[in-house]
C-alpha cells in the first residue's frame, strides 16, 4: 500500500500486478526488500525523475553501448540484434511499458529487468557486460544536462537580443543613473539596458564554460576502474556525441563538480537577472512612474481596486532565491563526503540542479516577455534626470574648463551651490550663474563668472551624455558602436550553440542507423 500511494503522488502509474520475478535479480546480495520508509524518501523521486529526465538518454546509452560490444568482439552480433531490438522498441513505447513496482533503486534496474523478461537471462543479461551502473547513471546525466543547458542557452541569448535591441531604441531616452539608490550622473535607459547585456554576454560565457565541463563522457569507467574488456570508450563517447572523455576511471564515476559548476553559474545568472528585476520595480511605482509592466505580466488585489501588482518581476527574484538554494543544496550535499562514487556526492546533485535548470530558462523567457512588453515613459525619466542633481559633476568639469580651477576645488564650489539650492527649493534645472558664483565667494573668495551658456549646457542631461564619448561611454554614438559589436558577438554565440545541437541531433540519427543495421544483420557504420 505504501508504495501505491508513493507511485500516485510522484505521477507513476502503479502496475495491476507485480511482474514475475525474472530468473536474476540485483538485490542478491541482501534478504530483505526494501524498507518502506527508503522506497518512500528515495526509491519513488529517484526512479520518476529518471523515467522524467534520463529515461530516453538511457536508451541512447544501450544503443552505443552495445554497438561496441560487438565492434570489439566483446558480445556476439546474434544476441546483440535481439537486445537492441528491444531496446529500440523501449524507446519508441516510452517509461510507461516499464513495469516500476519500486523494488529497486534506478531506472536501469527495471530496463534489465525488462529485457530479461522479454529475452531470457542469457541474452537480456549480456547487455551490462564491461558497464557499472555507475558510469552508465553519470553519462545519463551528463548528456541531460548538457541537453537542456543549450536550452538555456537559446532562452538567454534571446533576452540578450531583445536587450540589445532596447540598447539602440532608448540611446537617447534620458534618465537618471543611480549609485547607492542616490542620484548620480544622467544616463540613457539604452546605456542601462546595454550594460545588461553585457552582463548577460558574460552569463552566456560562464554557463557554456560549465557545459563544455559537463560534456565529457564518463561511460567505460565501470564501477571505478573502467574493465578487463576491450572495451573503446572513444568509440561509445563519439556515438553519444562527446568531444571527449572524463579519462580517468575513478575521477570519471567520484566527480561532479560539471554539476557544481553549472548550479554557480545558474546562481549567478538569476541573481543578475534578479538585480535587474529590482530596478523594474522601482520604476514600475508610482514614485518613479519610469515604466509600466504590460497587464500580462501584472497581477491584482483582491481588496485594494487599484492595485497592479509587478508579479512576473517577483517571482523572478523569488526563484532567484531557489537557484541560489540550489547551489547551496549541492554543495552541501558534496562536501562531507568521501572523494569516491556516493549517492550524496555523485548522484543527490541531479535533482537540484536539474531542477535549477528548468527554472532558469522559464525566467529567461519571463524577463525576455516582461522586457518586450512595458511601457516606457520617457518624459517621466527626462524630467527626473532635470530635476535630480546628476549634471552637477559635469558642472563642475566645466569649471575646471573654464577657469583653471583644480577639480577638487570645483567639487568643493557645486558642492556648495547644490547643498544652498536644495535649500532654497530649487531643482538642478534652476541653477543659475550667480548661485554658482554666491558659492565661488565663500570658497575661493572671488566669483567664477559662468557664461550662461556654459551653466545650461553643463545641467542639461542630454548634453551630459552627448560630451561624454569616451570608450564604454553613454554617449548615442558610443552606445551604437558597442551595440553592433555585441551584436555580432551574439550571433557567433547563437551560432555554436546551433552548431552544438545539430551534431548531437545528427550523432543521434547515426547511432540509430547503426543500430538498425546491426539489427538487420548488415556491419553498422563506422
Amino acid at each position: 500500500m505504501a508504495r501505491g500511494r508513493a507511485a500516485k503522488r510522484a505521477g507513476v502509474a502503479t502496475p495491476k500486478r507485480a511482474p514475475k520475478e525474472p530468473a536474476v535479480s540485483l538485490r542478491e546480495r541482501v534478504k530483505a526488500p526494501p524498507a518502506p520508509a527508503l522506497v518512500e524518501s528515495y526509491y519513488v523521486p529517484s526512479v520518476a525523475r529518471a523515467l522524467d529526465l534520463v529515461f530516453d538518454v538511457e536508451m541512447r546509452i544501450h544503443l552505443a553501448h552495445g554497438l561496441m560490444l560487438v565492434r570489439q568482439g566483446i558480445v556476439a552480433a546474434s544476441p546483440m540484434r535481439q537486445i537492441l531490438a528491444a531496446v529500440r522498441e523501449l524507446r519508441a513505447a516510452g517509461p510507461g511499458a516499464l513495469s516500476v513496482d519500486y523494488s529497486q533503486e534506478d531506472l536501469y534496474s527495471y530496463t534489465e529487468r525488462y529485457l530479461v523478461a522479454r529475452l531470457g537471462a542469457d541474452v537480456g543479461g549480456r547487455l551490462h557486460t564491461a558497464r557499472s551502473r555507475n558510469d552508465l547513471n553519470v553519462t545519463a546525466w551528463r548528456i541531460a544536462l548538457r541537453e537542456r543547458l543549450l536550452e538555456v542557452a537559446a532562452a538567454l541569448a534571446a533576452l540578450r537580443r531583445t536587450a540589445l535591441d532596447l540598447a539602440g531604441r532608448h540611446a537617447l531616452t534620458v534618465m537618471p543613473g543611480y549609485t547607492h539608490s542616490q542620484h548620480a550622473q544622467p544616463i540613457s535607459l539604452g546605456y542601462y539596458y546595454l550594460s545588461v547585456a553585457d552582463m548577460l554576454a558574460r552569463d552566456h560565457a560562464r554557463l557554456m564554460a560549465a557545459h563544455g565541463r559537463v560534456d565529457r563522457c564518463p561511460l567505460g569507467a565501470g564501477a571505478l576502474t573502467t574493465t578487463g574488456f576491450a572495451i573503446d570508450r572513444d568509440y561509445t563517447a563519439r556515438l553519444l556525441a562527446f568531444p571527449g572523455l572524463v579519462e580517468i576511471a575513478y575521477d570519471a564515476v567520484s566527480s561532479r563538480d560539471d554539476a557544481l559548476e553549472t548550479a554557480a553559474a545558474l546562481a549567478v545568472l538569476m541573481t543578475n537577472l534578479s538585480r535587474v528585476a529590482v530596478d523594474l520595480q522601482n520604476w514600475n511605482t508610482a514614485e518613479y512612474g519610469f515604466i509600466e509592466l504590460a497587464d500580462e505580466y501584472s497581477s491584482v488585489s483582491s481588496i485594494m481596486p487599484q492595485k497592479k501588482n509587478p508579479q512576473a518581476l517577483e517571482h523572478a527574484k523569488a526563484v532567484a532565491a531557489e537557484v541560489t538554494g540550489a547551489l547551496m543544496s549541492v554543495l552541501g550535499a558534496v562536501k562531507n563526503t568521501s572523494f569516491s562514487d556516493v549517492n550524496d556526492g555523485v548522484t543527490a546533485v541531479n535533482g537540484p540542479v536539474l531542477t535549477a535548470v528548468r527554472q532558469t530558462r522559464a525566467v529567461l523567457v519571463l524577463m525576455d516577455g516582461v522586457l518586450n512588453t512595458l511601457t516606457v515613459r520617457t518624459e517621466a525619466m527626462a524630467q527626473a534626470a532635470a530635476r535630480g542633481y546628476g549634471s552637477a559633476t559635469e558642472l563642475a568639469d566645466a569649471i575646471v574648463r573654464q577657469s583653471d580651477l583644480s577639480f577638487r576645488v570645483a567639487h568643493n564650489i557645486v558642492g556648495r551651490t547644490v547643498r544652498d539650492a536644495l535649500a532654497a527649493g530649487l531643482t538642478a534645472d534652476r541653477i543659475q550663474g550667480s548661485d554658482i558664483d554666491r558659492a565661488a565667494v565663500a570658497v575661493v573668495g572671488r566669483p567664477l563668472r559662468l557664461p550662461a551658456v556654459v551653466v545650461s549646457a553643463a545641467l542639461d542631461p542630454a548634453r551630459n551624455l552627448a560630451v561624454r564619448t569616451v570608450r564604454g561611454g553613454p554617449a548615442a554614438k558610443e552606445i551604437r558602436r558597442i551595440r553592433a559589436d555585441r551584436v555580432d558577438a551574439l550571433m557567433t554565440d547563437q551560432a555554436d550553440v546551433k552548431a552544438v545541437f545539430n551534431h548531437r541531433e545528427n550523432m543521434d540519427r547515426r547511432l540509430d542507423v547503426a543500430a538498425k543495421a546491426l539489427i538487420s544483420g548488415r556491419p553498422p557504420p563506422r
